[in-house]
């Protein structure tokens, strides 16, 4: 036990259990965990599957670096140690979120084997649910939202993942998604279909 920690006592014995609130929400709570290079799409996709997901009475939350960043994470910048309290802090977030049956959608672009493996180790392999938003650099390099592509290549952008910095592809992803010749609703179409008898109780 840390110093720390001998003031700490916690009261979890004494809360409504995740079966609880499960029961209360008619649906069972997991992480999605989307991983993908920058452009890739997985903020979009996310925005269409929580849609789907609320029309069907699934309660749901989407974090990606925009609620993220401006928040919990905002003292973080982006140097590998703060890239990895970034990932660990959401990992904590998504963890009680799932706990309480919310369906938490995660989009974030988490490169490495690594780092997300911390994150499902965190939350727990039976709740992780990894989907890979495959969609080739050079595609995510014409897209380029945000313009960070190209601050990257004139080193603008330190660090950048698939410019100066790697992208480790999940070897076995629960789900993945190739987007390059696919429409948009399609693609969400199949991870909506996956996902749903995972969260749907019976």
């Amino acid at each position: 036990m840390r110093p720390q920690d001998r003031h700490i006592h916690p009261i979890a014995d004494r809360l409504l259990q995740r079966a609880d609130k499960e029961a209360l929400l008619g649906q069972r709570g997991c992480v999605v965990w989307m991983t993908g290079l920058s452009g890739s799409g997985k903020s979009t996709i996310a925005i269409g599957l929580e849609r789907r997901l609320h029309e069907q009475g699934i309660f749901t939350q989407v974090l990606d670096g925009d609620n993220v960043r401006t928040g919990i994470n905002n003292n973080l910048g982006f140097s590998e140690a703060d890239r990895t309290e970034n990932i660990r802090r959401i990992a904590e977030v998504a963890k009680l979120f799932a706990g309480s049956g919310v369906v938490t959608i995660c989009c974030f672009v988490s490169p490495t084997l690594a780092i997300r493996e911390q994150a499902k180790a965190i939350i727990g392999a039976e709740d992780f649910i990894e989907v890979f938003v495959d969609t080739p650099l050079e595609e995510c390099e014409r897209r380029d939202v945000k313009g960070l592509y190209a601050k990257a290549r004139a080193g603008e952008v330190k660090a950048f993942t698939g410019i100066s910095a790697p992208f480790e592809a999940p070897e076995r992803p629960d789900v993945r998604l190739e987007t390059t010749g696919q429409a948009l609703e399609a693609t969400i179409d199949d991870l909506y279909e996956h996902l749903l008898p995972r969260v749907r109780k019976a």
